[in-house]
Formats: C-alpha cells, sequence, structure tokens
C-alpha cells in the first residue's frame, strides 16, 4: 500500500497526518466519485446512499460498490461463522454493531423481525447520517474510550468490524472491559483483526515483533483513524486480549467483506 511506503518518511518530515488528510480529501473530491455519489441516491435495499465523504472517512474508498458489496459480504460473514457455531441470527434478542459508520453493515439488518438493533459510532457526522435514515436501528454516539451509555448486559451480540485494527493496545483493553459489562452472561462478541496474512506488509522488527507473539502498532496518536494500523497475533489474542472472554472460534482470513481479515467470536463466560 502507498502508505506503507511513504508512510515512514512523511513521519520524519512531521507531514503524516497532513499527507492522510490529503489523501482522504482527494479521494471525496474526485468529480467523477462525487456525481455519481448524490447523498440520497437510492440503493436496491430502498435505503439512501451516503455521501462520498461518509464513505470515504469509513473505507477509505468513495465508491458506492466497495461499500455496499463489502456490507453484504460481512453481514453474510456474521451469519455464517454464528451458524457454524450452532447460533441464528434470529434467536438474538439485541445485537450491537460497535463502530457502525454510516451502516454498511446494518442496513443488511432491517429485515430482521423480532431482534432489537443498535449501531454507535463516534464519529457524530456518521451517526447523524445512521439516525437519519436507518429508522429500524436504534443509534448512538461513543467516545474514542469507554464507557458507553448502555446499561449492564444489555446485548446478546456485539460485533466490531476492523476497529481494533485502528485503535492502540491501551484502548482495546479498555473497550473489551467494556464489552463485558454490557453483554449478557454468554453473549458473544465477533472482532476482525488484521491477522498472519498481513505480515508481508511489516518492515523486519514489525514482522520479528509479530512473530514473537506481541502486538505491533503503527501511529497510534492516529486512534481511530485508518491511519492506525494495528496487527494481531494469534497467539497475542488468544492469551492476551480475550481477557475474561472464552475463544469460541477462530477462522484465519475468514472475516469476508473485510478483506484478509481474521475472524474472531468469543463468548461471555457464564457465572458459575
Amino acid at each position: 500500500m502507498l502508505i506503507d511506503r511513504l508512510g515512514p518518511v512523511l513521519e520524519r518530515l512531521g507531514l503524516l497526518a497532513f499527507g492522510f488528510r490529503v489523501y482522504q480529501w482527494v479521494g471525496r473530491l474526485d468529480p467523477r466519485v462525487y456525481f455519481r455519489n448524490r447523498p440520497y441516491r437510492p440503493s436496491p435495499d430502498g435505503i439512501a446512499m451516503p455521501p462520498g465523504r461518509l464513505l470515504m472517512a469509513v473505507a477509505g474508498s468513495a465508491e458506492i460498490a466497495v461499500y455496499l458489496d463489502g456490507g453484504q459480504l460481512a453481514a453474510r460473514s456474521i451469519r455464517d461463522i454464528l451458524q457454524r457455531n450452532q447460533i441464528e441470527m434470529g434467536d438474538l434478542r439485541a445485537i450491537l454493531d460497535f463502530g457502525c459508520g454510516c451502516g454498511r453493515v446494518l442496513r443488511f439488518w432491517k429485515d430482521l423481525a423480532g431482534t432489537e438493533l443498535h449501531g454507535t459510532d463516534y464519529n457524530p457526522e456518521l451517526t447523524t447520517w445512521c439516525a437519519r435514515h436507518l429508522s429500524f436501528a436504534r443509534i448512538g454516539t461513543n467516545q474514542l474510550a469507554p464507557p458507553t451509555s448502555y446499561p449492564a448486559s444489555r446485548f446478546d451480540l456485539v460485533y466490531a468490524l476492523s476497529v481494533f485494527t485502528h485503535l492502540p493496545e491501551s484502548a482495546q483493553m479498555a473497550w473489551m472491559s467494556e464489552f463485558h459489562r454490557i453483554l449478557r452472561p454468554g453473549g458473544l462478541l465477533l472482532l476482525s483483526l488484521h491477522g498472519a496474512h498481513y505480515i508481508s506488509r511489516l518492515n523486519e522488527p514489525e514482522r520479528r515483533q509479530f512473530l514473537a507473539g506481541d502486538l505491533v502498532t503503527r501511529y497510534d496518536y492516529s486512534a481511530g483513524t485508518n491511519l492506525c494500523n494495528v496487527f494481531h497475533p494469534e497467539a497475542y489474542v488468544r492469551n492476551r486480549l480475550s481477557g475474561d472472554f472464552e475463544v469460541v472460534d477462530f477462522i484465519p482470513e475468514g472475516a469476508r467483506g473485510n478483506p484478509c481479515q481474521d475472524a474472531w467470536l468469543f463468548r461471555r463466560r457464564r457465572v458459575g
């Protein structure tokens, strides 16, 4: 990726954050994208399409196909991972899309009858759009660090797709504790993470760190943005990140819709 090659140079010059902002603006101001991507253009599901600036902020691309196709694939992947573990989406009473962005995945649950749907994100522009256009879900706004406003034991499933891939370790640990609080005993947590597939993107010191089972974090001062990138060895997830959760399933490169990311399914241990 371009940022992998230019990042260290721009960082030494003190221009990395500025360069990343320029990259995002170039994408969202491309006239070919802008005129194809009007804010309230309907899609086949009858829900409006987000404007290009929101797509760029979430996915690093303002292309509608990237947003819709990736979201649909991610939604199918969630269903498949649950079914692989004898869990049906329709049996879940309350679901939280943590880091819902502009509804990339959440929009595909609109026909999930009998399940209470929630989404939250720390970007208020994204959650404002969701609240306006995804009327079937309850939308909230969180801060970069916990807690949320949700009561304890609120959800049967929390999923966070490509969220921990952009948060440093201290923030991840804090959010794991918060997820444990808001999940019911026996509740499920699904994460997508950068795993072994991404070793080729690492420099030599980072590769040694990853292979030793340690978390690799780039540009942690940009936490919560696509500039911050985090890479999770399997051993780290099992031995440290999982904490008070039981690992239910691990599918290398199994988070479809989040290309080549690993899928991890955890369960909050039941009391007693």
